[in-house]
């Protein structure tokens, strides 16, 4: 009967586990759910960095977009029922052109603000290279084949690119200037499209000078209601600033201006830089960011109302038309209710597909990694650093994923195969920033050792300081971080699973370039032979 049981409670946990991953199934973070299961919401709707968002609504489906730089797979689609249940469905960039420049890193250059939209059948993605252009991907179904990228205007500086198809079916892009780049910072432009939308056919007009009123403004998102062309902008900075509203009855303008949320007497800094998206009801809503430093920017969902053809965001508790950002709310009236769902966290390994949370940092190898699904385990080939690399700032074969709450823990269970030809091979556990630290298996003539490695200032080009924490009796090791407020972190290990012991002192997490904090793998090494040592996951979970 011992044996009954303890047969029945092992089938139980495995159906729960496949239960995350298998298709159709429904992810529940145990660390952050907006949906209260109440009729209310709590913000941040999503408490990750999908920085720059943009949404829009197809029928009964709402999706988003957001900035993903030199993330890859970049450009992230989310889908969702509601407004506030959403999921990770695909990404429109499985390798970011031009290739060869993104097989290396490319922290905070590659993907900035996109847009996305539906016309004719297809969905449209714009996005900026700031260094390269602004570009446009197209695909029937957003989990289908995405059209390879086709510049569409060629230049540096441009970006944060959003179209307008008028009642004459003119088309036209709205965008902002990288002052990095172009020289010049704080104007909106707007240039001429292709009926298509697939070229310029014009030089842009510079259409708003935010230099006195609205410094730094930027990733304009471009609509047209009631006779008006709106432009919906944030200025004043990502992490201080406020969401601003210009609109005209002329698409070059002028344009009048006013300031629909700001911070008030909220706790929400800088809430700004989103979509306008309506529901099948006639409500209106607002998707924005908020910058939290080491968590990156986080998504909100904000009511919106239109009072005298100008937008209100958020709550408005004097009446002066300028709303404030909301924490708790009623829920979108979308016809109906659905499910709790969550953005994928966690992972099992047991798909022949990489889960659409983690994304490495370069356009990847296909030496890098294999799902074995067959046996349940991703094993990552450990790859020769570049020999420039001062650090993991510079490594590309990074696999990794973004901060799911402020709360958690990532643990992991690997077992090394190191190339017994070599030494020097290392796996482990990375949480990566502009500073960052690692708990991992570092292989030796004699034996497997478990090291922890922190590197401060690493996008400066500092060494990483590495200390040995113990010989290890086998190859299979536990490795685990937990996060607590203020984005600081602790490692440890266990060689049983059950027992954990610190791996060094605590870390302070850090953004990287124009992200949060990110939480991940790796297996590298430091010459090149004919054949690697293999870092085998059996999991990754994350959790309370």
């Amino acid at each position: 009967m011992k044996y009954f049981t303890l047969i029945v409670v092992l089938c139980s946990f495995s159906f729960a586990v496949m239960a995350q991953q298998l298709p159709g199934s429904k992810n529940i973070s145990k660390v952050w759910v907006a949906d209260q299961g109440n009729g209310t919401y709590k913000n941040p709707i999503i408490n990750a960095d999908y920085s720059d968002p943009d949404a829009i609504r197809v029928g009964d489906d709402y999706y988003l977009v957001a900035s993903s730089f030199d993330a890859v797979p970049g450009l992230p689609i989310l889908h969702s029922k509601d407004l506030v249940n959403w999921k990770i469905v695909s990404h429109a960039l499985l390798r970011q052109p031009p290739f060869e420049h993104f097989e290396k890193t490319q922290h905070g250059n590659g993907v900035w603000a996109p847009s996305i939209r539906y016309r004719n059948g297809e969905f449209y993605i714009y996005y900026p290279d700031p260094d390269f252009g602004i570009y446009l991907t197209k695909a029937k179904s957003v989990t289908g084949e995405w059209s390879a990228p086709k510049l569409v205007a060629a230049g540096k500086g441009l970006i944060d690119p959003c179209p307008l198809w008028d009642d004459d079916n003119k088309a036209y892009l709205a965008y902002a200037y990288a002052g990095s780049r172009a020289g010049v910072k704080s104007v909106l432009a707007v240039m001429p499209l292709s009926a298509d939308g697939t070229k310029s056919i014009g030089t842009g007009t510079i259409i708003y000078d935010g230099h006195e009123l609205d410094p730094t403004i930027e990733g304009p998102k471009f609509y047209k209601r009631n006779g008006y062309y709106y432009i919906f902008a944030p200025a004043g900075g990502v992490s201080t600033g406020w969401q601003l509203v210009l609109r005209s009855k002329n698409v070059y303008g002028p344009y009048e201006r006013k300031v629909v949320m700001d911070e008030g007497n909220s706790k929400v800094n800088g809430p700004h830089q989103g979509a306008w998206v309506n529901t099948q009801t006639g409500e209106d809503w607002f998707l924005h960011f908020q910058d939290k430093d080491a968590y990156g920017r986080v998504v909100h969902l904000q009511p919106m109302k239109w009072v005298n053809n100008w937008p209100v965001i958020g709550n408005d508790k004097d009446g002066d038309g300028k709303g404030e950002p909301v924490l708790v709310y009623k829920k979108p009236n979308v016809g109906k209710v659905y499910p709790i769902e969550t953005p994928a966290e966690s992972d099992e390994f047991i798909t022949q597909k990489l889960g659409l949370q983690w994304q490495w940092q370069a356009n990847p190898q296909p030496t890098w990694a294999f799902t074995d699904a067959v046996n349940g385990t991703l094993k990552l080939y450990t790859a020769k650093i570049p020999n420039e690399a001062k650090n993991l700032w510079d490594v590309p074969n990074l696999l990794m994923q973004k901060f799911p709450a402020d709360v958690f823990t990532a643990t992991t269970k690997l077992t090394f195969k190191p190339n017994p030809k070599l030494e020097n091979e290392k796996t482990g556990l990375v949480i990566m920033g502009r500073s960052y630290a690692q708990v991992s298996v570092k292989s030796k003539k004699d034996s497997l050792y478990l090291v922890y490695g922190i590197c401060a200032n690493a996008d400066k080009g500092k060494s990483e300081s590495e200390k040995e924490i113990i010989k290890l009796k086998s190859s299979t090791v536990y490795l685990k971080v937990e996060v607590s407020a203020g984005a600081k972190c602790k490692f440890s290990f266990s060689e049983d699973g059950k027992n954990f012991t610190s791996a060094g002192e605590e870390f302070q997490a850090t953004a990287g370039q124009w992200i949060g904090a990110k939480m991940g793998i790796f297996a590298i090494r430091d010459t090149q032979t004919n054949d690697s040592g293999i870092a085998e996951f059996d999991w990754f979970r994350v959790g309370k």
